[in-house]
């Protein structure tokens, strides 16, 4: 982050502009917001940020420990949309813990310090090592407010939500199955919102995966592009848990369903404002619309079963990704339903070898599960919690979330205690 000059006025202003109720403050987003502080009295401040209507939507968490203890916990947890720390009183320890929070940190995580200490040469400090705000206490709870809607309501702001593509190689390989196992293990795993974006709207399967019947969907905002904003979204999302909403197919034959290139793309546009992971379930078919959806996604994932078709398939979709996302990385791979009995497969060291890719996922063909846990409208971890396959769609929610890569090593449960002797040692042979 840039540099930024400015005096102590125009910073105190900043400061105090935060300080003034207002009732037309928007509701926060979908977002997970995770704070660690050591006083009583900003702990209750942030007690009663939570419990305000306007935080409705948002997932909190408030823990006592401060910046340490935020250090100690994420190294084996991921790290919420929103963390606020409270700042120890050096400020030489509190940007040592910044750099080694800043190791541990997932992207797309905003940082917001609370301290105690007016001063503009440590804020501008804050800001060029990315702190996204530094909030001088003493404040109330309409000031942490209104500053977390400036960071994600600024014009200029990152969108909250990341948005991820599944599709099929062809029709029949799983594709819209594992897209609702992965969002639902995502769901559950973030502890933050994730929608389902059901696109096959004459014959999609989300709302009966997941044994939801909704009067509304995905055709109200995509026939009703002008009507779309966040309150119009609250309405037609359908809850399947605590975590996870789902835009819904209608599932009916009693139109034709022709689209213009950009019809979803406003839609995404505005779900991705305030849903930190959005799933769209992409049906196999190549159009318009479709190309135009997978040029503006994060990330694509293609799922494919270990057969010639499939592999002359993704590659095809691979070469036609890459011209239109030249930019961005290869789309993930998962090989679907291998090791169907009697079934003559291709290897998946030869599609790796063919694509010049490896699959992020092999997942087992295991009809009589899969096929169970559809007809209860279950997911798979809802059906069969100790199933391996379990573990295969965590694994794809950590790489799609940007955490599968390296995993994050966990400190002994004896590291604080072990890290205060440390401490004392060093002050007694000083």
């Amino acid at each position: 982050m840039s540099d930024y000059s400015f005096d102590m006025d125009s910073a105190s202003a900043r400061m105090a502009s935060l300080d003034v109720p207002a009732d037309d403050f928007r509701p926060i987003p979908r977002i997970s917001l995770q704070a660690f502080v050591d006083s009583p009295e900003i702990a209750r401040v942030l007690d009663s940020m939570a419990a305000d209507r306007r935080m409705a939507r948002t997932h909190v968490k408030i823990h006592m420990g401060g910046l340490n203890a935020a250090n100690d916990f994420y190294l084996s947890a991921p790290t919420p949309n929103l963390l606020m720390v409270e700042s120890p009183g050096d400020e030489a320890e509190l940007l040592a813990g910044l750099d080694e929070l800043a190791g541990i940190c997932d992207s797309g995580t905003k940082v917001v310090v609370l301290g105690l200490k007016n001063d503009v040469f440590l804020y501008r400090e804050l800001l060029r090592r990315g702190i996204s705000e530094y909030l001088v206490f003493p404040f109330d709870m309409f000031s942490v407010i209104r500053m977390i809607g400036e960071l994600y309501f600024d014009p200029n702001a990152e969108p909250v939500g990341r948005t991820v593509a599944f599709l099929g190689s062809k029709g029949g390989c799983g594709s819209s199955t594992i897209a609702h196992n992965v969002a639902f293990s995502l769901s559950k795993a973030s502890e933050s919102d994730v929608v389902i974006a059901d696109m096959d709207l004459p014959f999609g399967t989300a709302g009966l995966d997941f044994n939801q019947d909704p009067t509304q969907g995905i055709a109200d905002a995509v026939f009703t592009p002008e009507r779309i904003d966040d309150v119009f979204l609250d309405r037609i999302l359908s809850k399947c848990s605590d975590n996870l909403s789902l835009l819904a197919a209608p599932a009916t034959l009693e139109r034709v369903y022709d689209f213009k290139d950009d019809d979803f793309v406003s839609l995404l546009e505005t779900v991705r404002v305030g849903v930190p992971t959005v799933v769209l379930d992409v049906p196999h078919v190549w159009s318009g619309w479709v190309k135009r959806t997978l040029s503006v996604v994060d990330d694509i994932v293609i799922t494919a079963t270990p057969d010639l078709a499939s592999l002359r398939n993704v590659k095809n979709m691979m070469d036609q990704l890459k011209l239109i996302r030249p930019t961005d990385h290869s789309p993930r791979l998962v090989l679907n339903q291998v090791g169907m009995p009697k079934r003559p497969e291709i290897k998946a060291a030869d599609f790796e070898k063919a694509l010049n890719i490896s699959p992020v996922a092999i997942v087992p063909f295991d009809a009589a599960m899969f096929g169970a846990a559809a007809n209860n409208g279950q997911m798979i971890a809802e059906y069969s919690p100790k199933s391996p396959t379990v573990g295969i769609f965590e694994e794809i929610g950590r790489v799609i979330a940007g955490r599968g890569v390296v995993q994050k090593a966990k400190r002994s449960a004896l590291a604080p205690l072990m890290a205060k002797l440390g401490r004392g040692k060093t002050k007694k042979s000083a």
